[in-house]
């Protein structure tokens, strides 16, 4: 009898860059009731120094930053992955919209605005991104972030957050087997096939090490780890990832 999938039940991270402080915190305050996760910053510098740091899932941008070229800002992030932009722009700015629509930005909003309007259009852009999918052509390395059952596993801060916002440490052996988990979700998987998916064997050379680890494992990422939800047994078989997972690229 299969287990039902715990639901990856994640609040999308929206990043705005907007060097308007006032609006900022406005922002930070309505997006965060409404169930969104969100960082805010003042220049392009704080931009890449928080999406390097974090898996966003979508960037509101100010084209006009004092001093900075808001579009060579978005042709930047364009070349660093697939994530959606909103562009903020002023109303005699139509070249500007034009340009970064052009450039691959998902969306614009004309300063001034409402709340509820740039709330609308984020819910729109991410609808149209759910499940994300990775470009034609994109790499493993390439993956930012694995999603499951309201965790975080950022590959490349190899940090865990769970559902509560909390952050734990994983070692190199439960991160390993974390990500191979994370990268094969509802399969059955052999000790061999985990040993060699984990790159373990340089660490431990026998099968049963898996088990170890696995139990490590469910100590740190599971309600009750007597009673696994997430890392089932398959007798015989091996273990199976029981999540429904979202790969960011």
């Amino acid at each position: 009898m299969t287990d039902d999938a715990p639901a990856n039940t994640h609040p999308p991270h929206i990043l705005v860059v907007d060097d308007d402080p006032a609006l900022r915190e406005l922002l930070q305050g309505y997006l965060g009731e409404a169930d969104m996760r969100v960082s805010a910053v003042d220049s392009g510098r704080r931009l890449f120094e928080v999406f390097d740091q974090e898996a966003i899932d979508l960037v509101v941008l100010d084209l006009r930053l004092p001093g900075e070229d808001g579009l060579a800002l978005a042709r930047q992030l364009r070349e660093r992955a697939p994530v959606p932009v909103i562009l903020l722009t002023g109303r005699a700015e139509e070249a500007d919209r034009v340009m970064g629509l052009e450039l691959g930005a998902d969306d614009y909003v004309t300063k001034p605005f409402s709340p509820r309007e740039l709330l609308a259009r984020i819910r729109a852009v991410l609808r149209r991104y759910q499940p994300r999918a990775p470009e034609e052509g994109a790499r493993e390395d390439q993956r930012r972030a694995f999603r499951f059952a309201g965790w975080e596993l950022n590959l490349r801060t190899r940090r865990l957050t769970g559902p509560d916002g909390r952050k734990v440490e994983l070692g190199n052996n439960e991160f390993s087997l974390l990500m191979a988990f994370c990268a094969a979700p509802q399969r059955v998987l052999s000790r061999d096939q985990l040993l060699e998916l984990s790159r373990l064997h340089s660490a431990e050379v026998y099968d049963r090490a898996i088990d170890v680890q696995v139990l490590r494992l469910r100590r740190k990422i599971e309600a009750d780890h007597s009673k696994p939800m997430l890392i089932v047994t398959e007798r015989g078989a091996g273990y199976r990832f029981n999540a429904a997972v979202e790969t960011l690229y």
